[in-house]
């Protein structure tokens, strides 16, 4: 037993020592970024990868609703398919887009980011603009791709609140997948894991997209899963009959990246206790 502890000890130390670097946090209102190209490469990079993630994931609703409702002969993927189809996706544009934009593809993500002073006000702006572009953009392809007649028939792969389930219902369901996934953001991107498991890349993109599995094999069932507003907001605008509650997809993720950011930020980053040892030295000082 003393030897496994040793062991055990030993290894916790080494963790320790990995070097790494703890960026400062970002200004609020950093205008120089408009300045330069990195910023507009990352946007294009969010338009593109937010457009593939909108066209994979509703194209794949849409192919399991003709199959349940008999509109089609196909053999559909299932609910755990179309659970899959979004974290997969996400997984391979995560790793893909990671270096460029960071990889968001999620104005819930963003605001997180923007929440534990990761980006500037800036930065989020744009980004949320971008990816709400592809996204609508994402949902006007598979429109094209499946006829309008039969991608209005089945709804647009369109978040909305299913029946026997309340608003409130509905809101909390989004602040907790929203909060699981923001809070396994923060965590895959930590500079003192991600310079401890550097050696291993798909570390990062690997459980976002499971964390996004996960949240819609649970969240499916309540309202279709949101958890990204600018899923939720181009399949709507694109289908254009699913705007009742529609808040509920933007004001949920928000509050549920906002508490995740300050989770890690004040509690698991250990903030909170370090400003207030500061705020208790000064006063003793004083």
């Amino acid at each position: 037993m003393s030897k496994d502890v040793s062991i055990e000890t030993a290894e916790a130390a080494a963790a320790e020592k990995v070097p790494y670097w703890d960026p400062p946090p970002a200004p609020v209102l950093d205008t120089s970024e408009l300045k330069k190209w990195s910023l507009y490469r990352a946007l294009i990079a969010e338009f593109v990868a937010t457009l593939i993630f909108l066209y994979v994931s509703i194209a794949t609703v849409i192919g399991y609703k003709a199959q349940s409702n008999n509109l089609q002969t196909c053999t559909g993927v299932g609910f755990l398919g179309v659970a899959w189809s979004f974290g997969a996706t996400i997984f391979i544009l995560v790793y893909c887009t990671g270096g460029v934009s960071g990889g968001h593809i999620n104005p819930a993500v963003t605001f997180g980011l923007f929440v534990g002073r990761k980006l500037s006000l800036v930065r989020t702006v744009l980004y949320i603009v971008a990816q709400c572009l592809g996204a609508i953009c994402g949902a006007g392809m598979v429109k094209g791709v499946a006829g309008g007649d039969l991608y209005d028939a089945l709804g647009g792969g369109a978040n909305a609140v299913a029946g026997g389930f309340s608003v409130g219902s509905a809101l909390g369901a989004e602040i907790a997948g929203t909060f699981v996934l923001v809070y396994t953001v923060f965590s895959a991107t930590d500079p003192k894991r991600t310079a401890r498991d550097s050696f291993i890349p798909v570390l990062v993109p690997l459980p976002i997209g499971f964390a996004v599995f996960v949240v819609h094999l649970a969240t499916i069932p309540i309202t279709g899963t949101g958890i990204n507003p600018a899923r939720s907001l181009g399949a709507a605008v694109v289908y254009n009959m699913a705007w009742k509650n529609h808040w509920i997809f933007w004001i949920g993720p928000a509050i549920g990246a906002t508490a995740a950011a300050l989770y890690h930020k004040l509690v698991l980053r250990g903030e909170a206790v370090k400003a207030l040892g500061s705020f208790r030295s000064t006063s003793a000082t004083v």
